[in-house]
């Protein structure tokens, strides 16, 4: 059970907005999905909120800022975007800075209670990066977009040291110093086409590791996302399909991390495996009930295509994760003019039951 109070105000200054969101959560750590990650008694520690403050005209020439800054019970991201205005036939150009701070249980995390849960690893990840990022105008079906950034990416220790290895003496990071340097140069395109009985959306993203220097990371990374939807009388089926590889120079961070709501359901988050490349498919079929609810039905499956001995360190043996994994079970989606409520119950192939919940599409 999870007891959520909270505020939202929109401020007005000149010609800025400014966005204030802020959830008092109080948990009863008996029923709670996920684990406790770290232990603090600062009251700050059960705060989640967002603030975010946007200037339309920043120098009077239609210039864009974007601040915004989110925390989460164990994680937070600022992000920093100045967009300046473009024709609308060449590239919208933003220059981005980002810093985030997260725990990596996907990779690091231990699995419990037959994979259907994830405990902490005790390995967080400080990543920064600064950078460009290029739009491309939009066709009818496809729209594409290019980034260059600067990352310096910095496992800490769950009080927030720097680290260089994990608690098996085991490297972090591909440099074996206690961060990592990068130049990735990134391209996105994006596919979708729909009509009234079904959809069709293709993402494919491709990451190249620029070797300014000698020791910054040299690689090859890609992933892509292929989704069906087909409306069957009053049904509808969703299918998916996600892959990856990655090859070169690698850092356990770098790895895919297979289980969780957003890819195996049934396990926890990188329960089933991490490796470098990965395949995950999901279908799921929904059905109304009445207007505001509908019925579900779901099959995960996912695998680490054996690749988890490719990690360096390789967490995933360690960590007795089998590589692959099936969950399947049922649901529940609730539809209303605030948002979007999903309750999702799955069962995976050790006979392990798992309750997930999620909001999403929250009206501002």
């Amino acid at each position: 059970m999870c007891i959520v109070m909270g505020a939202q105000k929109s401020i007005h200054a000149g010609k800025a907005k400014i966005d204030v969101h802020v959830d008092f959560s109080h948990k009863l750590c008996a029923s709670l999905m996920l684990p406790t990650l770290r232990n603090s008694d600062s009251p700050l520690s059960l705060v989640i909120g967002s603030l975010c403050i946007k200037h339309p005209n920043l120098f009077g020439g239609s210039e864009k800022l974007d601040v915004s800054w989110d925390k989460g019970l164990y994680d937070s991201n600022i992000l920093v975007a100045y967009r300046r205005p473009r024709p609308k036939w060449l590239a919208q150009q933003s220059f981005v800075l980002q810093h985030s701070l997260s725990p990596e249980i996907g990779i690091h995390g231990i699995p419990v209670n037959n994979f259907s849960r994830s405990g902490s690893g005790g390995v967080n990840l400080s990543r920064l990066s600064v950078g460009l990022d290029l739009k491309e105008p939009a066709s009818t079906k496809w729209s594409s977009s290019t980034s260059i950034k600067f990352e310096h990416v910095r496992p800490l220790n769950d009080d927030g040291h720097s680290i260089s290895r994990d608690h098996d003496g085991l490297p972090l990071t591909c440099s074996g110093s206690p961060h990592d340097s990068m130049v990735v140069l990134k391209q996105e395109s994006r596919y979708a086409k729909a009509n009234d009985c079904s959809f069709f959306h293709f993402n494919l993203q491709i990451e190249q590791g620029i070797p300014v220097l000698s020791k910054w990371l040299i690689f090859n990374r890609f992933k892509f996302v292929a989704s069906k939807g087909i409306k069957l009388g009053p049904a509808f089926l969703l299918t998916r399909l996600t892959g990856g590889s990655i090859v070169g120079d690698m850092a356990p961070y770098q790895a895919f991390s297979i289980g969780g709501i957003g890819s195996v359901r049934g396990y926890g988050e990188g329960a089933v495996g991490s490796g470098r490349s990965c395949l995950v498919a999901n279908s799921e079929l929904t059905v109304p009930l009445n207007k505001m609810l509908e019925g579900a039905v779901f099959l995960d499956c996912g695998t680490d295509l054996r690749s988890g001995h490719l990690v360096p360190g390789n967490p995933a043996l360690r960590r007795g994760k089998p590589g692959c994994g099936i969950g399947m079970g049922y649901g529940l989606r609730f539809k209303s003019q605030f948002g979007h409520f999903q309750v999702d119950y799955a069962i995976n192939a050790y006979q392990q039951r798992t309750l997930y919940f999620g909001l999403s599409n929250l009206a501002s």
